[in-house]
């Protein structure tokens, strides 16, 4: 049986399934302070329509790397694995903040760490054809 006729790992659907979601976050994210760049009365109308862009082609990355681990793609999981680690970043800052946030923080840290236990997972690796046979000395 070839790879494509095997059944996708449940891991890998489910890093898939993690990317994706904060890829549509992302874009939604985008598209809010683009619209209230616009529409709104933002302090800085430009600053918010370019956060608001750059939030959009920030998710595109996190959707393909998705749509190539649905597809298993070897070059998907890098895109996804940098996406986790970055996203650990404000995951810590709203973590150190105060009041509503740190549940923020606690979720964001929780769906970037469960992404990238996914993603380094050995089956997931397989099924990405990464990595040797085993039978390399």
């Amino acid at each position: 049986m070839s790879d494509e006729q095997t059944p996708r790992p449940v891991r890998l659907t489910a890093a898939a399934a993690v990317c994706a979601a904060e890829g549509l976050a992302l874009v939604a994210g985008g598209l809010y302070m683009l619209v209230m760049g616009l529409l709104g009365r933002p302090d800085s109308p430009t600053q918010a329509e370019t956060g608001g862009l750059t939030l959009i082609a920030l998710g595109v990355i996190p959707l393909a790397a998705a749509r190539g681990l649905l597809r298993r793609r070897g070059w998907s999981r890098g895109p996804a694995i940098i996406t986790q680690l970055i996203a650990l970043i404000p995951a810590w800052t709203l973590l150190r903040a105060s009041g509503a946030l740190i549940p923020l923080g606690v979720v964001v840290a929780a769906v970037a760490l469960t992404g990238l236990v996914l993603l380094v997972n050995p089956t997931t690796a397989r099924a990405l054809g990464i990595g040797g046979t085993g039978t390399d000395a």
